[in-house]
């Protein structure tokens, strides 16, 4: 039954999301509002499980470089035909299941907050014992509550705000959301996090070399917000991975084999920063050295994700998903 008196509609996207794409479907018709899946070239069954489902799907054309923005910009389009006098669009990503009785509590916050563009909740790992990589995503995903800078992927949007602002900028790999809401809050708008489970994620990371190219993915889209956007926050993003990724770990070698063992020691460097970091952070003493473990080692990854950026742009190419599961 639809709760929400017909103002909501949800597009979900994936990319051979397999049995969390049953569950995020599952969940999406659970809330009985309009809903498209728009499919960015999957090579499984995504799309047969989607229409077997009886949910509209849009199938991305493949000649055109695919992206999480381009394919929530043309759910929306889509949504727009299908149910012209929408208020407000449910976002979420194929490996996420909306828990129930979130679209009410999010809907009834708009309702009463009219400055308020986007309005997201708390996303939950949802095996996060399964593997290290999965806890650190559920670290990632705690926030905290109330007004905010930006929203993720999973969020739900007033859509004559998002109509207005220009929707999503649909060539950039990642950091869609923080762009978007940026050119909002430009405009006077405002974005906020509630206190109030939103989804479950399933980030299904069980190897290292997952995780290593999902944080060339945050790489490579540093690099290309600094180049298109040239704000500070991103500068520092990208010469923060530049300097703890390539040219500290340079400098420490150098000194290793011109000054021995006293040269060596320089690589102290690095634990001496994951302990300041860990003692700086709230929280238990395990979440926080785990957290502060993995910032550390991801400026390796993030370093080669700019490198890869750069060296696309040298050669006239177009910016591409990069994928890691």
């Amino acid at each position: 039954m639809n709760v929400t008196g017909g103002k909501v509609a949800v597009v979900a996207i994936g990319r051979n999301e397999g049995d969390r794409l049953a569950q995020c479907l599952g969940s999406v018709m659970a809330i009985g509002t309009p809903a498209v899946y728009v499919d960015s070239g999957s090579t499984d069954s995504s799309v047969a499980l989607a229409r077997g489902a009886g949910i509209d799907v849009v199938e991305l054309d493949g000649r055109i470089p695919f992206t999480a923005a381009r394919a929530r910009n043309e759910g929306f389009e889509h949504l727009r035909q299908l149910a012209p006098d929408l208020s407000y669009i449910q976002f979420v990503d194929g490996d996420c299941e909306i828990v129930a009785g979130w679209i009410e509590k999010a809907v009834a916050f708009l309702d009463s907050h009219r400055d308020v563009a986007v309005v997201c909740g708390r996303l939950r790992e949802r095996y996060p014992e399964r593997s290290i990589y999965n806890r650190v995503c559920d670290i990632e995903w705690d926030r905290p509550v109330g007004e905010t800078h930006a929203c993720g992927g999973n969020a739900l949007m007033r859509v004559d705000a998002f109509e207005r602002a220009g929707r999503y900028r649909a060539d950039l790999t990642s950091g869609e959301e923080p762009e978007l809401c940026k050119r909002l809050r430009a405009t006077g708008w405002r974005v906020w996090r509630l206190d109030a489970e939103m989804a479950l994620h399933d980030a299904a990371m069980m190897r290292f070399g997952q995780w290593w190219w999902r944080a060339v993915r945050t790489g490579y889209g540093f690099a290309q917000h600094a180049y298109l956007f040239r704000t500070p926050s991103q500068r520092w993003g990208c010469l923060r991975a530049w300097l703890w990724g390539v040219w500290l770990p340079l400098a420490c070698l150098a000194f290793g084999v011109v000054l021995g063992p006293w040269g060596w020691a320089s690589w102290l460097i690095y634990p001496l920063r994951w302990l300041r970091q860990t003692l700086r952070t709230p929280g238990p003493l395990s979440r926080r050295s785990l957290s502060a473990l993995f910032q550390l080692v991801s400026a390796f990854p993030e370093s080669w994700g700019q490198v890869k950026f750069m060296h696309e742009r040298f050669l006239g190419r177009q910016a591409r998903l990069i994928e890691y599961k």
